[in-house]
């Protein structure tokens, strides 16, 4: 063998146990763990949960810090500029790849800038209706909506929210027009769903099930590609007739771009060791979550898909920032 080999293979075997050691050795410090959005939020319910399950796994505090505003873009900043150590990381969601194309100017590119750990979970949208809204069915409604453009609306929890886009996204899929009002929040745009301020909206369907359940708003159908088993008698739009239809709010963990792989491969084996415990799994399905676990690629490629898929329905709606 000639001495040239001798140290390749001297230099593979050194490096894979100094990526080894990196990964047995970390973390050594406490680890900041990004949301984006307020205290009491979703995101902040899911960061703080595996927060606790990461400190009590490896022995070093993982802290939540709520960086809020700008549709949880300050917060991504602050990951996407923060040292690629492993000590910062997001929780992401379905925010990150809509706000890459809703608002100018980031100083950070999302499809560049972050290492994906694993997408945790996806739930569908649910649409639901006015119990007076004569539209009984999703083809009863794309019927009704071009019969009557520009006088049925939706309503969402905001500007650039996935409940606004996915609204978008289905006018533009099913070639209905319908007007967008946005509320702050979901509550008030449940208040005047009910009340018939509005005929329709999408929402988490976790959200929405407590009214559908008391005969106060109708189901339509659920913006997965199958049925959902919270809602097994409501079809999903594909299968209601709109021809690859399929949107889903989620959670994920990123790290800067450049964190090292032994680092995101620890992360990803603790985060998927925590989606698995019973407790996190009765709680993540109990909100209508459907649980992923994946490896850091497959979370990769999974957010460039969701960057490519909004970035066309924000161009196509003309969706600014409110």
């Amino acid at each position: 063998m000639t001495r040239l080999a001798i140290r390749s293979i001297a230099a593979l075997l050194s490096a894979g146990l100094a990526g080894a050691a990196l990964a047995q050795a970390y973390p050594a410090r406490p680890v900041k763990l990004v949301v984006a959005f307020a205290p009491g939020t979703a995101s902040d319910i899911i960061g703080r949960m595996f927060a606790d399950k990461f400190t009590q796994a490896l022995g070093q505090p993982f802290v939540v810090e709520n960086r809020t505003g700008a549709g949880g873009t300050i917060g991504a900043e602050a990951v996407a500029k923060a040292p690629a150590d492993g000590y910062t990381l997001l929780l992401s969601t379905a925010a990150l790849p809509v706000s890459a194309h809703v608002f100018p100017g980031l100083k950070y590119d999302t499809g560049r800038d972050f290492a994906s750990v694993t997408v945790i979970s996806h739930s569908p949208l649910l649409l639901g209706a006015n119990l007076a809204f004569p539209p009984k069915s999703v083809q009863e409604l794309i019927q009704h909506a071009k019969a009557n453009p520009g006088r049925v609306s939706f309503g969402s929890a905001g500007i650039g929210t996935s409940h606004h886009l996915t609204g978008e996204k289905f006018k533009l899929d099913a070639g209905i027009d319908m007007v967008h009002v946005p509320y702050k929040g979901s509550g008030p745009a449940h208040v005047d769903l009910m009340a018939g301020q509005i005929q329709l909206m999408f929402d988490n369907i976790v959200a929405l099930l407590p009214l559908v359940q008391s005969g106060k708003v109708r189901a339509l159908a659920v913006s997965s590609a199958k049925r959902h088993a919270l809602l097994p008698d409501v079809p999903s739009l594909q299968e209601a007739g709109v021809r690859d239809f399929e949107t889903v709010a989620w959670f994920g963990i990123v790290a800067p771009a450049g964190t090292p792989r032994e680092i995101i491969a620890r992360l990803n084996a603790e985060t998927v060791r925590a989606i698995r415990l019973p407790d996190v799994t009765k709680r993540l399905q109990d909100s209508g979550s459907n649980i992923i676990g994946n490896a850091p690629e497959a979370a990769d490629q999974f957010l460039r898909d969701e960057i490519e898929k909004w970035g066309k329905v924000v161009r196509a709606a003309n969706v600014k920032p409110g």
